[in-house]
C-alpha cells in the first residue's frame, strides 16, 4: 500500500472542513499512514476457516425461564392500605385544583 500524500491529507481536511498547518499536513500524513498500515493488516488475515463470530468467547444465558404466577387480587393489594376509595388507593391531595 503507498502512503498517504500530503495533498490527500489536504484534501481530507478540505472535506471535513478542518484548518491544518503546512506542519500538520506532514505529520497528520505519517499518522495516517500509520493507520492505514494497520487496517491493512488485519485485511491480510485469512479467515476463511473461522466462522463469523459476535463475541470471542461463547455466551450463555445465565437468565431464569420465564413463569406466570398468580399475582395480587385487588383486595388483597389494598387489604393493608390505609385509606381506600372506590377499589383504589386513597392519598391525600398535594396540588390546588386551580393550577
Amino acid at each position: 500500500m503507498a502512503a498517504i500524500s500530503r495533498e490527500e491529507v489536504a484534501h481530507l481536511a478540505r472535506l471535513s472542513r478542518l484548518a491544518v498547518t503546512e506542519e500538520e499536513l506532514d505529520t497528520f500524513a505519517g499518522q495516517l499512514d500509520v493507520i492505514l498500515q494497520a487496517v491493512a493488516q488485519v485485511g491480510e488475515v485469512t479467515a476463511a476457516d473461522i466462522p463469523p463470530t459476535s463475541h470471542s468467547v461463547p455466551l450463555t444465558n445465565v437468565l431464569r425461564e420465564d413463569v406466570v404466577i398468580p399475582g395480587l387480587t385487588p383486595q388483597e393489594a389494598l387489604s393493608g392500605a390505609p385509606d381506600v376509595a372506590e377499589q383504589r388507593f386513597r392519598v391525600p391531595r398535594i396540588l390546588d385544583e386551580e393550577a
